[in-house]
């Protein structure tokens, strides 16, 4: 069944912050998704399962508090909101995968994307379960799975399609910046009778993006002449005025959902703030859900 959500993403905060900061985070989505007039339509917090990447990251790496322990203090402040997770696999052996993903489901999270090592590794390294195999081999015990999907990355139809050949039941796209989704599933429906939910996610670029670059570094491909305009574009947005920023990012997403609407794909979104929830942040995800939600009617 599908998810039919909107999502916000929650990212886990450092350890060093003690566990009063998740609470005040929580209450903070409250307060800010009720004023901006949808805080009674968020159905999920997604909370990826974060990994050391690159040297290179522009914002420092510190301990995060595990996925469980993160919903577990967010969990009493967000009532009827339910969770979704990435979980990373290849560090895991079956049992422990299968102890790991048996937790998720009795705390609360209906889908799991299953990811795999960070870019500085490469696919088929670790010593656990490769992502791929986890879809088939967790069939029955987890309903909702779920795998990235970067619509500009090359090679990603096959790598999609045996995703979903596997057992994928859902995509959740990496940030867009671009409407090269919406070709991408065209071409996707054309070719496969196979319609998994897709998670639409899209994200806010506050002024800071300017310094820091965070968003440009989540983003990148070395070499992708399309991710380059994509990271151009966010560049573009860090340095607008607020009312000009919300209308490029909603039209943006107008151009996504009338693109990919009647393509036949489960349809869901997912909100990110990747530096923190803020005013400006809901306000844009609210216009963008008074022209389409998943959960409208």
């Amino acid at each position: 069944m599908a998810l039919n959500t909107i999502a916000l993403e929650l990212v886990p905060s450092n350890v060093e912050r003690g566990p009063d900061f998740p609470v005040e985070e929580a209450r903070k989505v409250v307060e800010l998704s009720t004023a901006a007039g949808i805080g009674d339509r968020l159905g999920h917090v997604m909370i990826p399962g974060m990994i050391d990447e690159d040297d290179d990251r522009p914002i420092e790496m510190k301990p995060k508090l595990d996925v469980l322990d993160y919903w577990s203090l967010l969990q009493p402040e967000l009532p009827g909101v339910r969770g979704l997770c990435t979980q990373v696999t290849s560090f895991l052996d079956e049992d422990a995968l299968r102890e790991r993903l048996t937790r998720l489901n009795g705390a609360g999270f209906d889908g799991i994307a299953f990811v795999g090592v960070p870019r500085t590794m490469s696919d088929g390294e670790g010593v656990g379960v490769a992502p791929t195999d986890a879809l088939s081999m967790y069939e029955e015990l987890v309903d909702n799975r779920g795998v990235i999907l970067i619509p500009t990355r090359d090679g990603e139809q096959g790598r999609f399609t045996f995703k979903v050949d596997q057992g994928a039941t859902y995509g959740m796209t990496q940030l867009l910046y671009s409407d090269a989704i919406v070709d991408f599933l065209g071409r996707f429906a054309k070719e496969n009778d196979h319609r998994p939910e897709i998670l639409l996610s899209f994200g806010f670029v506050p002024k800071v993006e300017s310094k820091v670059g965070l968003i440009t570094w989540l983003i990148q491909d070395p070499g992708n002449a399309a991710v380059a305009e994509e990271q151009a574009f966010v560049r573009r947005l860090a340095a607008m005025e607020p009312d000009d920023k919300r209308r490029e990012l909603v039209d943006l997403y107008k151009r996504v959902i009338d693109g990919v609407v009647d393509l036949g794909f489960p349809l869901s979104i997912h909100f990110e703030a990747t530096y923190g929830v803020s005013r400006p942040a809901f306000d844009t995800f609210a216009e963008m859900l008074d022209y389409w939600s998943p959960t409208a009617g």
